[in-house]
């Protein structure tokens, strides 16, 4: 049975804070009890058998160990209804009273917290990425050194739970099947050993997955239609010719700094992306040409190998990547067998099986969870989860700057900030610096006493620091009339060269991924953490901070459409948007009453709200820029929680309740007999066509709108309104 270890080290790993929040997992054929092993087989059985119509897991088997290590028993026993839940733990809301369903939600979420204080969980995103690391340990060799045939088993089993009906697999777990998946995902699964013979693992039949892959792939003109990343990674399996690739010129970094395209000026993701690709593509890299190298030639192309016109296949349509760069250049190396050894932090397991996670969000998730905890009435009751969240975010902030002069390298200051992740990945963004400093400063007030060891005012001063040095205009490499700084905040960095530098994005499937954006989300958490900080202590850096937040102001309400919405590019998504920007419009002083911009907003969520109460939006929204339902207007439980946040926050309640009494009705309805809730579709987003799913949204953002609801509309404990 596999075990998930936390916060553990091991040979050639480096951390600063011992390895908080690192997520790894083992097969341990001792582990669990028998009635573990029969709930763990169950839940796998009935996902495989419900994979078409319910396509996301519910994190049980991470959440089920947790739980039971806090003394907290999950039943995993559970077969589906035609709405994916179980109907025994349905639960009935006739004479639950608010109170009752936030305790049930509360004492579940804080007993599937680790020792450390994070909530562990999948991170679901792109379904290309597990494909991508099993061919770079195929091209190094490292494949069987590294995966176990227990590890190959599960991967096998995930790749099969997510290969849609006609045979081809999507960007994403929700998306029709595209070409980049499906030939990483075959190729992935000849890697790992299956072939015509079978062996998919219980209830998977190898051959017939391959068969019905090979199909969609042949039937859509072969692999030569694959995007550019697909054809870099089949390039350097040695199963597609780099003249077929367009270029990738690593010569663009022998450009001076000033030059608008020089790859330093480029958006951190993108960029980290762009280095080992350009490298790869300067070094026309190949792996050993194997017997499966040849016999997937043959596979994977419609013509003859030798005979495709490589040239004419150029437009037909970050870790592994940088490992592989690593293992080229010295196969022995010690970078190398550092890289090896993190692999394990990206491998999760699920009912669904073994995947590669494109990363995690631990501090994200943390900083969430403890603001849904404090907006609760019986927060008090939760000090020991608290506690636990606290010493976690106070042991997760990056303590020092990138090593040597990280300016000529392209890194911006990253001391006193917070990453997404865990301290040890090092790179510092700016909502999740917000968000966890405004954690921070929430918990003094909630009890000063809520941490032994509290944070130092110079660790505080340092976030400050971090906070205002992201903000656009502060970028000093071009004149102010040339970059236009609107006073916005964007993740990682500041902006470093034109807009216009999109016409030359090469991804094919991403947008907005050339230059670093700014964005409604991360404006608004940088705004609500400052006005707490200048609460706390007025005097430090008093005109910067009072310029910044005027400045974030005015960026927030210049960003609002016509339509009284504002687009969300890291959620799902008008919805999303727009309560960032209510929050943040709020936390400097407007309201309702003063406020065009907060009753626009307004408006329009009460115009999408469905008749059942929710809300539900699709991540279509974020592809098209318009707000477009889930199918058969379907609500999900986190639309509908942002929905009524940003509505209470805008006082909703005083002027008619009647639809956040509606709302809350529909979540209550929703929470499971365990406390849990349903996992539904991706809530998450980015580059406008990367929707992700955050597994402890779920449960985070329920409980939040519940307690805000409890205090801001019942004003006490009633039983529920009758209409």
């Amino acid at each position: 049975m596999w075990r998930l270890k936390i916060g553990e080290g091991g040979p050639w790993l480096k951390s600063g804070n011992g390895h908080i929040g690192r997520e790894t997992w083992e097969f341990d054929e001792d582990f669990g009890s028998e009635a573990d092993r029969e709930a763990v087989d169950s839940a796998r059985e009935e996902f495989s058998k419900n994979r078409l119509r319910m396509r996301h897991s519910s994190d049980l088997l991470a959440r089920m160990q947790i739980a039971k290590e806090n003394g907290f028993s999950l039943d995993l026993h559970k077969t589906r209804d035609d709405d994916g839940r179980s109907p025994l733990l349905v639960a009935t809301t006739g004479s639950s009273t608010v109170s009752e369903t936030l305790r049930k939600a509360l004492d579940y979420f804080a007993a599937i917290q680790a020792h450390d204080g994070h909530w562990p969980g999948d991170f679901p995103g792109p379904l290309f990425t597990t494909a991508t690391m099993i061919t770079v340990l195929y091209v190094t060799g490292s494949l069987d050194s590294t995966l176990s045939s227990e590890h190959r088993r599960e991967i096998c089993r995930y790749l099969h739970n997510r290969q849609n009906a006609d045979g081809g697999w999507g960007l994403h777990a929700e998306g029709e099947s595209s070409m980049l998946s499906t030939a990483l995902n075959y190729t992935a699964l000849r890697l790992l050993g299956e072939g015509g013979d079978g062996g998919g693992g219980p209830g998977m039949s190898s051959s017939s997955m391959l068969i019905r892959a090979r199909k969609w792939i042949r039937d859509r003109g072969g692999a030569t239609m694959i995007p550019i990343l697909g054809k870099v990674w089949l390039s350097v399996l040695g199963v597609f010719e780099w003249s077929g690739v367009n270029p990738i010129p690593p010569e663009l970094f022998l450009f001076p700094s000033w030059v608008p395209i020089q790859p330093g000026r480029l958006w951190s993701h993108f960029r980290m992306a762009f280095i080992p690709m350009s490298y790869l593509y300067g070094k026309k890299f190949v792996g050993p040409i194997t017997r499966l190298v040849v016999s997937l030639r043959e596979e994977l192309h419609v013509h003859p190998y030798e005979k495709i016109d490589w040239k004419a296949a150029r437009n037909s349509c970050a870790k592994a990547l940088s490992m592989l760069c690593c293992w080229i250049e010295k196969s022995n190396s010690d970078a190398f067998k550092r890289h090896l050894a993190r692999v394990a932090d990206f491998l999760w397991i699920g009912e669904d099986g073994m995947k590669v996670r494109v990363c995690a969000g631990q501090l994200w998730d943390v900083a969430f969870a403890v603001q849904a905890i404090l907006a609760c009435n019986i927060a008090e009751e939760y000090r020991g989860t608290l506690k636990k969240a606290h010493d976690f975010i106070k042991a997760s902030q990056i303590m020092d700057n990138p090593s040597g002069d990280f300016s000529r390298k392209y890194r911006h200051i990253s001391k006193g900030g917070w990453g997404f992740q865990v301290a040890d990945q090092g790179w510092q963004v700016s909502d999740c610096t917000a968000e966890a400093l405004k954690v921070l400063l929430m918990l003094s007030r909630f009890s000063s006493d809520i941490g032994s060891d509290q944070m130092e005012t110079c660790r505080l001063y340092d976030a400050v620091n971090v906070l205002l040095s992201l903000q656009a205009w502060n970028y000093l490499y071009f004149s102010l009339h040339i970059l236009n700084p609107n006073g916005g905040y964007g993740t990682w960095e500041l902006a470093r060269t034109y807009p216009w530098i999109e016409i030359f994005n090469m991804t094919e499937i991403y947008a907005d991924i050339m230059v670093e954006h700014q964005y409604v989300e991360c404006t608004s958490s940088v705004m609500q953490a400052l006005v707490l900080f200048r609460e706390k202590d007025p005097w430090h850096r008093k005109d910067e901070i009072d310029q910044c937040i005027r400045g974030a102001t005015e960026f927030i309400e210049k960003l609002q459409n016509d339509d009284g919405s504002w687009f969300g590019s890291w959620g799902i998504c008008f919805t999303y948007g727009t309560w960032f920007a209510i929050e943040g419009l709020s936390a400097v002083g407007q309201s309702y009453g003063n406020s065009t911009c907060i009753q626009k907003a307004c408006k329009f969520l009460l115009a999408k709200q469905l008749k059942n109460g929710g809300w539900g939006e699709s991540h279509l929204s974020s592809t098209t820029k318009a707000y477009t339902n889930l199918d058969k207007e379907k609500s999900h439980i986190v639309n509908t929680a942002w929905a009524m946040l940003a509505l209470m926050k805008a006082g909703q309640a005083e002027r008619d309740p009647t639809p956040l009494h509606k709302a809350a009705r529909l979540i209550m309805s929703m929470q499971l007999s365990n406390g849990d809730f349903p996992q539904e579709e991706m809530i998450g987003s980015f580059l406008k066509n990367g929707p992700l799913c955050y597994m402890a949204y779920r449960n985070i953002f329920p409980i939040w709108a519940l307690g805000e609801y409890q205090k801001l509309v019942l004003q006490c404990d009633l039983q529920w309104p009758t209409f």
